[in-house]
């Protein structure tokens, strides 16, 4: 069963038709007919679990929210962003995308969860920036990757705000 559906009404934003969603059922904190955010396609957010985008935020791109997790507010993800567990963005400067760097020339995600931690996608890893830091010092000790990666790193923790 479909948890949420798109709407007719739309805005474009950097050249993508992005559409307001509309909750079929109960799930969460939100109610059958309350409206959400924005998205560009039904695979940017989970017709499972208790994901939801909702205010002016919006998703598009190949990125996908689903779990538990929540952007809000102003919020944009995009790109091959991918928002899970119980995290939850709210503003811009709650996330940080750094692409295309690592071994594997992809994008890095770097966003705030609800209980004040910064989180990571990055190809195969998936876990909180100290898991990331070391997974980064063991797979590429000494090669221009672990540098990349240190300063995207250090990056992400002086955007994220986490107050």
């Amino acid at each position: 069963m479909k948890k949420y559906e798109l709407t007719s009404e739309f805005i474009i934003s950097f050249g993508r038709k992005l559409y307001r969603i509309k909750a079929l059922i109960d799930f969460a904190n939100v109610e059958a007919g309350e409206l959400g955010g924005y998205i560009e396609k039904e695979e940017n957010l989970d017709q499972s679990g208790d994901a939801w985008v909702s205010g002016d935020a919006w998703v598009s791109g190949d990125a996908w929210v689903y779990g538990d997790a929540r952007v809000c507010g102003n919020a944009r993800v995009c790109g091959d962003a991918w928002v899970s567990g119980d995290a939850w963005v709210y503003q811009r400067t709650h996330l940080l995308q750094i692409g295309y760097i690592g071994s594997r020339s992809d994008v890095t995600t770097f966003f705030r969860t609800k209980s004040k931690v910064i989180y990571v996608k990055c190809g195969c890893f998936e876990g909180s920036i100290a898991d990331f830091e070391a997974a980064v010092e063991k797979a590429h000790k000494g090669t221009k990757h672990e540098k990349t990666y240190k300063l995207a790193i250090q990056l992400a923790k002086e955007q994220i705000e986490l107050d």
